[in-house]
């Protein structure tokens, strides 16, 4: 089926992202054999159609940035993929779809070096852009604390629409596997970045983000939980 056949409301939702398509059609390629990889994809295409149709009319639609490639809406679209491919599909394949949306343009900031103060500067009046556009769409309900020099930059989420629609729809098992980037996303900017809940797994999502040689980051060692979620430990010192 054409994207342009899809009954999507234009005038407050987006289509997913070409990036996102091609990704989850290649994973489809990997299942199924070639005659009905369209057949598939069609009802991949039409699950994304039903989960729009009574979600939430509020997001701001192409205007929100947060609805570009690898946002809220590609985050929909790999939803849809995995309530239709569930049976064949795998946890690393769903982080590997949000890899491949999310960090290209992170690995284009490799002179980043968030050890130095002037990134790290840098670094939070970017989580403060963000936070002006979390306030204007109230799509994510974002805080981020002052900045201070000697400490690492501190923001959260209470609310996130990936979470808040995984949620009603059932489908919180995966949620690590899309939460899990914002890791990666930080090393590839020498950074390091602790977080204990998302808004998924408990009430926040809590961010707490150092350079990579700082030792706030070796005080709280991270590990997998048992659902799969990249975490970090309270101060090993305690």
């Amino acid at each position: 089926m054409k994207d342009s056949e899809l009954q999507i409301d234009c005038s407050c939702h987006v289509l997913y992202s070409k990036t996102c398509k091609k990704e989850i059609q290649s994973k489809i390629a990997l299942h199924y054999p070639e005659a009905e990889r369209e057949m598939i994809w069609e009802k991949v295409q039409r699950q994304y159609v039903d989960f729009l149709l009574d979600w939430r009319k509020d997001l701001g639609g192409k205007r929100n940035f947060h609805n570009g490639a690898g946002g809220t809406y590609d985050c929909i679209a790999i939803m849809s993929y995995y309530a239709v491919c569930k049976p064949v599909t795998s946890f690393r394949e769903i982080e590997e779809i949000e890899e491949n949306l999310i960090l290209p343009s992170f690995r284009k900031l490799k002179f980043v070096n968030c050890n130095k103060p002037f990134w790290k500067k840098l670094m939070h009046m970017a989580f403060l852009r963000a936070k002006a556009g979390c306030d204007k769409w109230h799509d994510y309900e974002m805080t981020v604390a002052p900045y201070e020099k000697n400490k690492p930059i501190y923001y959260e989420f209470t609310a996130c629409p990936a979470a808040e629609f995984a949620i009603r729809n059932g489908l919180t098992e995966i949620m690590p596997a899309l939460c899990n980037v914002d890791f990666a996303a930080m090393e590839l900017l020498h950074a390091r970045l602790v977080r204990m809940t998302t808004c998924a797994n408990g009430c926040k999502c809590d961010c707490t983000i150092c350079g990579d040689q700082a030792p706030y980051g070796r005080e709280h060692p991270e590990y997998r939980d048992e659902n799969g979620y990249r975490r970090n430990r309270e101060c090993s010192y305690r």
